[in-house]
């Protein structure tokens, strides 16, 4: 049973230390408002969510003042929109965005996530023509988020959606340039995407979760931060213990937040996702987090034993305080949202092939990085297939969100305002991957995927 006396402990974390709970999603399915009819389908749409999400961002405010936890977004998921569109082949897709756009501003959430396609294996139906449209959708809609998942340890890589995405994803950058491309701030390519991450742009409600439910993310890296601190010049598996211990207290305000939030809705819980999400605000950075292991600057060497060990730390605590840890739990990596990580990018101490190698033990991928704006579209794509590789062969969740600077050269900055932040043009290898990235087909399936 959980109380309000389990949050008493966290009250400084939450003062002085940044602890939120980072975001309260509701995943909605929309399979039962599919409709050959366009329109109908989207009436349908607008309606549901707005019948189960009216009080969703009202019970969050409620929670955060009764419990003096900070609820920084409240968000919704919804079944990924290719599914929807599948029924309606011979319409634009971007009315469904434009639809959730709609509900997103009558509720009064963050984000809505969920105009997405799962293309690990191959095109379906509604596939190809929503990720023609991601452009479209993102340069005129503001709360809208979309992701593709274009592999998994299962299947291997869908080559021909990964030549897709480095087009797609230097069309939004392109459409949306007036704007700091922001539209490529929204846009996510995954391998091994979960079913019921919380966290955007890469949320999206799968088709194994149930008609409605409450998932939570929590973070609070100034709070893990300054715990190792005060512990010291210990030693690493001291210092390994008091991240498991902070994570676990951590936690512990993500499952009452959790809990009280699905009674309150009258939907199911769902997971917590334990991710240490770090925000541009000083004193809540992941790569703080790093440095004060003992690195000078985040990507100095030893920066991804250091990330393996954190990562490691907080999921071994953050399960011992929830019974459903799901989504994606762990560190997150995003430079332009992480203020250690945007210095250490600046000063030359951070670099994409470092980021790629912490990916391997962090818990998402190249994530919010800003790259020049010449880059071209197979660049992208290998940078895509280069991180779905990793996550495809260590059977983990990685992912790509990389903003294409129109106009700008390493060196300058974009800045995308709130959680998403701001950072550096980084430097990408400019020797081109073309003839590979043309050659399409499936990259076969690893030999841990016969686990049957």
């Amino acid at each position: 049973m959980i109380n309000s006396k389990d949050i008493l402990e966290t009250l400084k974390m939450i003062e002085d230390e940044h602890l939120d709970v980072r975001t309260i999603t509701m995943g909605i399915s929309l399979l039962d408002c599919i409709d050959p009819d366009i329109d109908a389908a989207c009436s349908k749409i607008y309606d549901k969510i707005c019948r189960y999400a009216s009080n969703l961002v009202r019970t969050g405010d409620d929670i955060a003042a009764e419990y003096g936890v900070p609820i920084v977004h409240k968000r919704i998921s919804v079944t990924p929109i290719a599914m929807v569109a599948a029924a309606c082949p011979s319409k634009n897709p971007v009315k469904f965005a434009r639809t959730l756009e709609r509900a997103a501003q009558s509720i009064g959430v963050n984000f809505v996530g969920g105009y997405s396609a799962l293309v690990h294996k191959g095109f379906g139906p509604g596939d190809y023509a929503l990720i023609q449209s991601i452009p479209e959708a993102l340069s005129e809609t503001e709360h809208v988020c979309s992701s593709v998942n274009i592999g998994s340890t299962k299947t291997g890589l869908n080559m021909d959606a990964v030549a897709m995405m480095g087009r797609i994803v230097r069309q939004t950058a392109e459409m949306t340039a007036d704007r700091d491309c922001i539209g490529a701030a929204k846009l996510v390519v995954f391998c091994n995407a979960p079913e019921d991450n919380p966290f955007m742009a890469g949320a999206f409600h799968g088709p194994g979760e149930p008609d409605c439910v409450i998932n939570v993310g929590v973070s609070g890296p100034g709070v893990v931060s300054a715990a190792i601190h005060k512990a010291g010049n210990c030693d690493i598996a001291a210092l390994a213990e008091t991240v498991k211990r902070t994570a676990f207290k951590i936690t512990r305000v993500g499952q009452l937040v959790a809990s009280e939030a699905a009674r309150r809705l009258s939907v199911p819980f769902g997971i917590v996702d334990l991710s240490l999400a770090p925000t541009p605000a000083v004193g809540d950075s992941v790569a703080r987090i790093l440095e004060e292991m003992g690195l000078e600057h985040c990507g100095a060497p030893g920066t991804t034993a250091c990330l393996a060990l954190l990562n490691d730390a907080v999921k071994k605590g953050g399960v011992m305080a929830s019974s459903h840890v799901g989504g994606l739990s762990g560190a997150f990596i995003p430079v332009s949202e992480d203020e250690g990580m945007i210095e250490a990018a600046r000063c030359g101490a951070l670099t994409i092939e470092k980021l790629e190698a912490m990916t391997a033990v962090c818990s998402v991928g190249l994530d919010m990085i800003v790259v020049p704006g010449d880059i071209t579209a197979e660049a992208i794509s290998g940078v895509i297939a280069d991180e779905a590789a990793i996550g495809m062969v260590n059977s983990k969740t990685t992912a790509v969100r990389l903003i294409p600077a129109i106009g700008k050269k390493v060196g300058e900055e974009l800045s995308f305002g709130g959680l998403l932040g701001s950072g550096p043009v980084m430097p990408v290898n400019t020797c081109s991957p073309a003839k590979f990235i043309s050659r399409g087909g499936r990259l076969p399936a690893p030999l841990q995927s016969l686990k049957n």
